[in-house]
């Protein structure tokens, strides 16, 4: 891509935790290659030193595994990211791909998962959406209903929240959001799956929370994927991937098996002009 075609994207976190003893832990945090993203160069840094492998899961994400030994440990991932100037496409034609047409490996993002049930969600969805248009314009129904219904704050995060949470309590953190908008797609029968990444504030007004890890998701129409966030509700630019799965459990940016105490973390996303 040339200059005027990419954007050069800054994006980074870090980590601190106290473990107790030895912990074995997956650390989810390098951009993916999603989405025309392209990794120009990266730091990766551990306090203390920890040897590591890096594998590909299930969905196509790249893991880092290592051990977290006991005291204190820090995590620090830090990045140059070339990604598409343009935003996100979009095509308010794109019909609902009928159950029977779909891909075998797109199956999977029709079903109920742990954070995502659509089949608890399915009359209320049915009775909200069932009258609207299929395909593109069902989608981004659900996704303004979700942007409007739902109140984000950072005191509002839980980690066991279930897509009917969301909908009965009505407040959240973005995965909420993208919760709900995936368990509503899946009860009317459209693939969704969900995102996590960076997004530098490109073009938009200064964000009313700290930069952090943002989820959106990802819903099959006509054929293909195509993006969508309940949270901001609006196309942008400079989203970079760094992992798909079913829902939030597939891909936590740290897992820990072992007494591992969360102390902190840090994480950017900014536009470099080059």
């Amino acid at each position: 891509m040339s200059k005027r075609e990419s954007l050069t994207i800054h994006v980074g976190c870090q980590f601190d935790y106290e473990a107790q003893g030895d912990v074995p832990a997956i650390v989810l945090v390098r951009p993916s290659g999603f989405g025309g993203v392209r990794l120009i160069s990266e730091t990766w840094m551990t306090t203390p030193p920890v040897p590591y492998h890096d594998y590909v899961d299930i969905y196509d994400n790249v893991c880092r595994r290592l051990t977290l030994p006991a005291g204190l440990n820090t995590i620090y991932y830090d990045a140059r990211v070339e990604a598409p100037f343009a935003a996100e496409d979009a095509d308010p034609h794109a019909r609902q791909t009928p159950v029977e047409e779909l891909p075998d490996d797109v199956l999977v993002y029709t079903l109920p998962s742990r954070f995502c049930l659509s089949d608890e969600l399915y009359d209320r969805a049915l009775q909200m959406f069932g009258g609207t248009e299929l395909g593109w314009n069902r989608v981004q129904t659900i996704v303004q209903f979700v942007h409007d219904h739902v109140k984000f704050g950072y005191q509002f995060a839980a980690p066991t929240r279930s897509s009917s949470d969301v909908l009965a309590e009505a407040t959240g953190v973005c995965r909420d959001f993208t919760h709900l908008g995936i368990a509503l797609c899946r009860a009317m029968s459209i693939p969704a799956r969900y995102v996590f990444g960076y997004i530098p504030d490109i073009d938009v007004p200064v964000s009313d929370a700290p930069m952090d890890f943002c989820a959106w998701f990802e819903a099959y129409l006509d054929g293909r994927w195509w993006t969508f966030d309940p949270r901001n509700n609006e196309r942008r630019r400079g989203r970079v991937i760094i992992a798909r799965g079913r829902d939030a459990a597939d891909v936590p940016m740290v897992t820990t098996y072992g007494n591992a105490f969360f102390k902190g973390m840090t994480c950017w996303a900014e536009q470099l002009l080059v």
